[in-house]
């Protein structure tokens, strides 16, 4: 598999200093693997640290900025960053408001999360944690006890950023990240399997003519394999998918914030034809989308294939999407 690359040794810090280059406005540590809004002390906000293993981009670094994160530890590839690197960046953002950390459902992440809060509370850092847990595919997955943190964490790191942008504490902006995360269900689909660096070759096996439908962010397992279908079939399953999980944990008929995530090699072209079959789906079972976005966000390297976002929005959520942001991956507002 080609790819362009230095070395697979290099590919994480290679990228950091690319996105250094590319971002003056950021503070980026390719060694320490941490990557800081310049002006993250300042005001006297929140602080919100999120990050995850590489090969997901732009998720977290691409969301560093003015209206979302304060700041991001990437691990590498699929591999969860370390306390060291939390706790680094709790320090670089905390202006003695607190630190609220955003943190997948992913057992590294969730382990390493936990232990960073606990060494920055020891230096006198308040922090408080929000688990994203959005996957209606699957439960206790290969990487996972209960359900996967995937697309929903654009949707928690966008409308809490703008709630700590507003000067909401660290309760306030606690409260809304888990009301949004509460409120929203992902389904993801694959057509082709990802390739990471280290191994240079799919990290499963999918045949030719089949896709995977429930897929997590890594290419593990979904709920089941099936023939190629069209996009309007995929859309009334992974959509019937999330609305049926909705209908127990966020009911109501208000509007949703809609994401179409591309995993990586679907082009664009592909993708607003599937969010126009996801649109179809939506509105023949009456439920009104008050905002959609498009695009690759939380992905998987390589791989082909989207999922599906689905948040069940209030007054207050809506007006926190549209306030201001200004990241490498996601501006509007400014």
């Amino acid at each position: 598999m080609k790819m362009l690359i230095n070395s697979p040794q290099t590919v994480v810090a290679d990228a950091l200093r690319g996105l250094a280059a590319a971002h003056p406005e950021l503070e980026v540590d390719a060694d320490a693997r941490v990557v800081v809004r310049r002006d993250a002390r300042q005001g006297g906000r929140v602080g919100l640290v999120s990050g995850g293993g590489s090969g997901h981009e732009p998720l977290h670094a691409g969301f560093v900025g003015p209206g979302m994160l304060s700041a991001a530890c990437p691990g590498e590839v699929f591999t969860s960053p370390v306390p060291d690197q939390m706790l680094r960046a709790a320090k670089a953002v905390d202006s003695g408001q607190g630190v609220l950390f955003v943190v997948k459902n992913y057992t590294g992440d969730v382990l390493n999360f936990d232990m960073a809060a606990e060494l920055a509370e020891e230096d006198g850092i308040q922090v408080d944690r929000v688990l994203v847990n959005d996957d209606v595919a699957v439960t206790d997955s290969l990487y996972t006890a209960g359900r996967r943190g995937t697309g929903a964490t654009l949707f928690v790191e966008k409308i809490a950023g703008a709630a700590a942008e507003e000067g909401a504490s660290l309760a306030q902006v606690a409260a809304v990240a888990r009301r949004v995360n509460e409120a929203s269900g992902s389904f993801g689909v694959a057509l082709s399997a990802c390739t990471t660096p280290a191994k240079g070759t799919p990290t499963f096996d999918l045949p030719d003519g089949e896709l995977e439908l429930g897929i997590g962010i890594h290419g593990e397992p979904g709920r089941e394999r099936r023939p190629m279908m069209p996009a309007s079939e995929i859309a009334e399953f992974a959509v019937g998918a999330v609305l049926d999980d909705l209908a127990s944990s966020a009911p109501g008929d208000g509007p949703v914030l809609a994401l179409v995530n591309g995993m990586g090699a679907t082009p664009l072209l592909e993708l607003y034809g599937f969010h126009a079959e996801v649109a179809r789906v939506l509105a023949a079972r009456g439920v009104p989308v008050a905002r959609a976005l498009v695009g690759n966000y939380v992905t998987s390297l390589d791989m082909a294939g989207c999922s599906v976002t689905l948040c069940r929005a209030d007054d207050e959520m809506l007006r926190l999407w549209d306030a201001p942001v200004q990241t490498a991956a996601l501006r509007w507002g400014r």
